[in-house]
């Protein structure tokens, strides 16, 4: 079937893509607004975009027809911290999830604890296994309060209980137990299935049909 996304409602785009392009992780972020107030929420919209600079790519969507406080804290300061989510943070990160007004402390809503970061002002989040210190390099405004941010990776924290070999930079990936968004409303995968599969070596390829035609 085909679907006319220029046609479609905002709603009925949004249901197609979010089914459609999981799993999709998370980024749980930090933010702090000029007057000092922590806020934290968690993103779907979000991915890794490169390594030389280290970015990443978080896409914000309008709440309630005004500008989400993240991203609003994000345009005006510049700075962000994207925590991810293990699974036994998934009650909390959804507790940050709320519509509360831009005063509120969603850290302390949920009973989370920040830490400091190392080279931006907003906290990383304790609880979290891995946390990325990003200032923006750049933002695109896409639609009506909605908003591409990419942001350039300055620190890397990550918890000792999940480095194997840190001068390899060996990490225990599926130790971390990251959860991710799956679609519909409440929606989540666990990291807990995978298989391996080795990339194709065209060299490799060559010399077999090679040998098969001898």
């Amino acid at each position: 079937m085909l679907f006319d996304m220029e046609a479609l409602p905002a709603q009925d785009r949004y249901k197609i893509l979010t089914a459609t392009i999981v799993p999709r992780p998370i980024a749980w972020i930090t933010t702090l607004s000029r007057s000092g107030i922590i806020n934290a929420a968690p993103f779907s919209f979000f991915n890794m975009m490169g390594n030389d600079p280290p970015t990443v790519a978080i896409g914000i969507m309008p709440q309630n027809g005004r500008l989400k406080d993240t991203a609003a804290n994000i345009l005006e300061t510049g700075e962000f911290v994207v925590n991810l989510v293990a699974e036994a943070n998934a009650e909390a990160m959804n507790e940050t999830c709320i519509d509360a007004p831009p005063e509120v402390d969603e850290l302390a809503l949920a009973g989370l604890t920040p830490l400091p970061s190392h080279a931006v002002q907003p906290p990383r989040i304790s609880e979290a296994p891995v946390a990325l210190e990003c200032k923006v390099l750049t933002s695109l405004v896409t639609g009506p309060l909605q908003t591409i941010v990419i942001g350039r990776v300055l620190n890397a924290h990550i918890d000792d209980r999940f480095i194997i070999d840190a001068e390899r930079r060996y990490i225990d990936t599926l130790g971390l137990k990251l959860i991710a968004r799956l679609h519909a409303s409440g929606g989540y995968l666990r990291s807990t299935d995978h298989f391996q599969m080795e990339r194709p070596s065209w060299e490799s390829r060559r010399g077999k049909r090679h040998a098969g035609a001898i």
